[in-house]
């Protein structure tokens, strides 16, 4: 998760006069944890639920809230600038959705440059999945002229200079040469036109969602901005692009609109009215376990910067700012409810069911996989169910197939659902390879398939990964430890070729195997030098991974 840095002095030139134990105590009210802290800065790291709390803006727009210094929705005005976007036909099939907004009367000077900057790259992750989602462009207005086009150009016209450059590059250069291309390559990939986003005299302002433009570079003497947001979820863009806008809006940025014209719609950008539902009063008292009245509910919310009408006795209609995309249910508002009421303030109380447990039927086989594994010299490890597209498919030299992705991830290295276990053993290699060798590890755990059929969309399976490293590991001996393995938990086993790409051609094999519990499927085999390469490792590893799967599957 992004880690936040406060100055106590800024907070207070935006109205928030606390002393630092004060904060200590304020702050994990409001979903953070405390990182670290001095005289001067506290550092503190947010849920990945609240990315309108990656700004020191948003940061304090909700402690005035909490303290009661400033209640109430807050309101940030937005004119019309009559200035005009014309989306091309092209882009459409790339990278479809596109939001605009100018800010005027900005402020740079200082560290607020820097923050800016880390606020859009925090948002490219909590919101846009590493850009692939969403991309956040900002722009020098003063430089550029309007109409705007956002088009997809052949990959060797307009050329431009891209941010800290020097030279011209087309776009395929930038994607193949440039740092920030070749990072972020992989979201362009299978298409032959590229996105860029021009002005009317065909300056090049951004080619997203890879890079800016060198001509729009913001400085600290910038004081009207472009912002740009493009993705491939209309929904995300709108989000990110509403909550840049309000933090802006926060410190007194005079909010602009812009027209984007496609060629069967005309839409207008940002759209800040405030959404609204609906909370019952004895929703909330039953899911907190308190009771108040519709009036000290009004009062809470506002604390939460939101704005409350009592339509009766029991229930409210709530509008809620643009920038709280994490409202999304009335257990949210509900939530809120708590916080301000002060979750400190609860009491306790013991639930009045009496249960006894008993051991749940799909780990007791674990029991004997553990036993046999250990008999046989391997020591056992546990992973995150959570992984990374790079540790989980580019690491392991295969291709990215459907997963279950986590919408709001807490970091880079957590965004999907494993689907095998594998990876995760050679990342405990990487981490430990200081230790003495042989190392023989092995996991049992779980991983996710997608399933349209499944009432939840997916599945569950158990599997079984095994790893040996050391100088002279090769394919006989994982042969001789797998059939060891399945000998004992009383399967018979048989051997097919295998193209795996994350072994050595020819020293890779299916195996499948039946017993009167099931079946199993899987591979074994020696891992390929590019695949022990990637994961900064300097000797032969031997491997297999098998799922175990109900006969009647």
């Amino acid at each position: 998760m992004p880690v936040i840095t406060l100055e106590y002095d800024e907070l207070k030139r935006l109205g928030v006069s606390l002393e630092k134990d004060e904060l200590i105590k304020i702050l994990p009210m409001l979903g953070s944890d405390i990182e670290d802290h001095d005289d001067k800065t506290i550092k503190v790291e947010f849920f990945p639920n609240r990315p309108d709390q990656l700004s020191v803006e948003g940061v304090a727009r909700s402690l005035k809230g909490f303290i009661s210094k400033e209640t109430g929705l807050p309101y940030y005005p937005v004119e019309k600038s009559n200035k005009k976007v014309y989306i091309d036909e092209e882009i459409i099939k790339i990278r479809p959705f596109i939001g605009f907004a100018l800010i005027k009367n900005v402020n740079f000077t200082g560290k607020k440059l820097k923050q800016v900057m880390d606020f859009q790259e925090n948002l490219h992750w909590v919101i846009g999945r590493d850009r692939k989602k969403v991309a956040i462009g900002i722009h020098n207005l003063d430089v550029i002229e309007d109409p705007f086009y956002y088009v997809g150009t052949k990959k060797d016209e307009n050329s431009f200079i891209p941010l800290d450059h020097e030279a011209k590059m087309t776009p395929e250069e930038i994607l193949n040469t440039h740092p920030k291309g070749s990072k972020y390559s992989h979201l362009l990939k299978g298409f032959d036109r590229y996105p860029l986003i021009l002005d009317k005299n065909n300056n090049v302002m951004s080619m997203p969602p890879i890079i800016n433009g060198e001509l729009t570079k913001i400085t600290e003497e910038t004081k009207n901005i472009l912002i740009d947001v493009t993705g491939t979820d209309e929904k995300a863009v709108k989000q990110a692009l509403n909550i840049i806008c309000s933090s802006f809006g926060e410190v007194g940025g005079k909010i602009e609109s812009l027209k984007i014209e496609y060629s069967n719609k005309t839409i207008t950008t940002p759209n800040l009215k405030p959404k609204e539902k609906i909370v019952h009063l004895d929703t909330a008292n039953k899911l907190i376990g308190i009771d108040i009245k519709a009036n000290e509910v009004k009062k809470l919310l506002s604390k939460a910067r939101m704005e409350a009408e009592i339509i009766d006795e029991n229930t409210l209609n709530v509008k809620i700012p643009t920038y709280r995309i994490d409202i999304l249910h009335e257990v949210d508002l509900v939530e809120n409810i708590a916080i301000n009421y002060c979750i400190n303030k609860i009491e306790s109380e013991m639930p009045e069911i009496a249960t006894t447990a008993n051991e749940n039927s799909w780990f007791s086989s674990d029991k004997l996989i553990r036993e046999v594994m250990i008999g046989l010299g391997f020591q056992e490890i546990m992973s995150l169910m959570l992984t990374s597209e790079e540790n989980h498919y580019n690491k392991m030299n295969q291709e990215v197939a459907e997963h279950v992705e986590v919408a709001k991830p807490i970091s880079v290295e957590r965004t999907m659902i494993r689907t095998s276990l594998l990876n995760g053993l050679m990342e405990f290699l990487e981490n430990n390879k200081h230790e003495d060798l042989p190392q023989k590890i092995f996991e049992i755990g779980d991983v996710l398939y997608l399933d349209e059929n499944a009432e939840t969309k997916t599945k569950t399976v158990k599997k079984l990964s095994v790893i040996v490293c050391h100088s002279t590991a090769n394919f006989s001996e994982i042969k001789s430890t797998i059939a060891s393995v399945l000998l004992n938990l009383g399967y018979d086993m048989e051997i097919k070729s295998s193209n795996n790409p994350s072994f050595i051609p020819d020293r890779v094999g299916n195996i499948t195997g039946k017993s009167d519990n099931g079946i199993i499927k899987g591979f074994f085999g020696e891992l390929s030098p590019k695949v022990i390469s990637n994961f900064d490792l300097d000797y032969p590893v031997v491997g297999f991974e098998i799922e175990f799967v109900d006969e009647s599957s």
